[in-house]
């Protein structure tokens, strides 16, 4: 079976890559645990030199990448050289700042020595989609190395050649032979690849559905698992918010990856007092964004990443104008050649419908009107998804308390649209998934963090009167 390549803007087929064969994949785990058994004893330093070389080599090929992933999952080139150039500053945040993320602790016992040491799992399993091609691999996989492991990467099969650049950068870095190593599989082959005994972990950047899936097939394994899944985040627009600046922040969030993110805006949540402002600003911002050739530069909104994506989200919009939503702009599948989808806006949208249950994975913004604060608050937290939220108020401290103590999320922004950043934990809650990405949180994720025990007189110790 092959993995197609097709080209999202014009529907044609770019390339088809095999699936790896049985001997080809048990050639890749065990190149991949031997140069795990090599790496876990490289020295700090020589990690983060891989790192900082990483960095470099991403820099250097930018616009190279940028046009590739524009090509094959259409993001706007603009905003692809912008996510090659997030990667390579992680890799050099981790190698400049990651030593006290592993570093052992002493810890006073009634033992000559005890302390705790942080020690690699071994090959982790990297389970990626394809709207953030490049950086949902490097996110977990630069921090994954620093601690010491190794790495094989099932990428989504329609950014296939994006999953073997991503490798090529790391050959050229120098990284050791099968320290990371791209599988060319389908998706029915992945519980497979998390039984082998080589594999120790597995990380998941996708759908609640594929979370699920991975998740049961890992704990049958008894494998450590991160999941990081979909996402239908609130925004809290507040009566004190600045409306003309809350809103473009949002617009701007709703709109990221021509609205294919797991934490771009999705529900709009204002009262009835705002709302009529709320839709003006909303239809003149939307309807200013240009829609186009990804590779065209001032394009905003590129085509959707397949046809069959694009046709999902629109069905999920008329069934919510069939129940009720009411369409203020867009929402009408364009002519012509690509899996472009306007920029549109529904208004109205009550509980029971798609675009306030479900996540609208597209450049589709989703209005509820609600009756004042208390009101916002439950509705934001009335969903099975807890990724990401954002609350706009000119009172920063109500704003903080909301964000803090109120709402149900891995990740809440202040009069701000929610980004992963290198230096703070990433992830979500509920059916957004768990465990975290990024900062010290993220590079412990895949280590053993092992107490060691030493007493002075080879005997029982202490602990005869302190078993477990």
């Amino acid at each position: 079976m092959a993995l197609l390549s097709i080209n999202p803007a014009t529907g044609e087929q770019i390339d088809a890559y095999p699936e790896m064969t049985p001997a080809e994949v048990e050639e890749a785990l065990a190149e991949a645990r031997a140069a795990f058994l090599d790496w876990r004893r490289a020295s700090f330093d020589t990690r983060a030199a891989l790192l900082k070389s990483l960095a470099a080599e991403l820099r250097l090929r930018t616009p190279a990448l940028a046009r590739l992933m524009a090509l094959e999952m259409g993001k706007p080139v603009a905003q692809g050289e912008s996510e090659v150039q997030k990667c390579a500053s992680a890799c050099d945040y981790f190698a400049a700042h990651g030593a006290p993320f592993l570093a052992g602790e002493e810890i006073a016992t009634d033992a000559r020595r005890s302390f705790v040491t942080c020690q690699p799992l071994g090959v982790v399993l990297g389970v990626m989609p394809w709207n953030f091609p490049f950086w949902q691999v490097f996110r977990y996989a630069a921090p994954a190395l620093l601690a010491g492991n190794a790495s094989v990467l099932k990428h989504a099969s329609n950014v296939t050649a994006c999953a073997l650049a991503i490798e090529d950068v790391f050959r050229t870095a120098g990284a050791p032979p099968g320290l990371f190593r791209t599988l060319r599989l389908g998706s029915g082959r992945v519980g497979d690849i998390i039984d082998d005994s080589r594999v120790a972990a597995v990380t998941v950047t996708g759908s609640t559905r594929a979370g699920r899936a991975v998740a049961a097939r890992a704990g049958q394994a008894i494998k450590k698992t991160v999941l990081e899944l979909g996402g239908s985040d609130p925004y809290l627009i507040l009566d004190d918010a600045d409306l003309p600046a809350a809103v473009h922040t949002c617009v701007s969030s709703r709109l990221i990856n021509s609205g294919q993110s797991c934490i771009a805006a999705k529900r709009f949540i204002v009262t009835d007092r705002r709302v009529a402002e709320v839709e003006r600003l909303f239809t003149a911002e939307m309807t200013a964004q240009r829609m186009g050739d990804p590779m065209t530069p001032g394009v905003d909104v590129g085509p959707q990443a397949r046809h069959d994506l694009r046709d999902a989200l629109h069905r999920q919009v008329m069934e919510s104008v069939a129940r009720g939503a009411r369409l203020l702009l867009g929402g009408q599948l364009p002519e012509g050649p690509g899996a472009f989808y306007p920029p549109s806006i529904l208004t109205d949208v009550k509980r029971g419908t798609p675009a306030h249950d479900e996540e609208l994975f597209g450049p589709v913004a989703a209005i509820i009107v609600v009756g004042d604060e208390a009101e916002q608050i439950r509705v934001a937290n009335d969903s099975t998804f807890g990724l990401g939220a954002a609350v706009f108020t000119t009172d920063l401290e109500r704003g903080t308390r909301i964000a803090a103590e109120e709402i149900e999320a891995g990740n809440c922004f202040v009069n701000a649209f929610v980004r992963s950043d290198p230096r703070l934990p990433f992830g979500g809650i509920k059916e957004s998934g768990y465990g975290r990405e990024l900062g010290p949180w993220g590079v412990r994720e895949f280590v053993n963090i092992k107490t060691v025990y030493v007493d002075a007189s080879g005997g029982a110790g202490g602990g005869r009167a302190k078993n477990e």
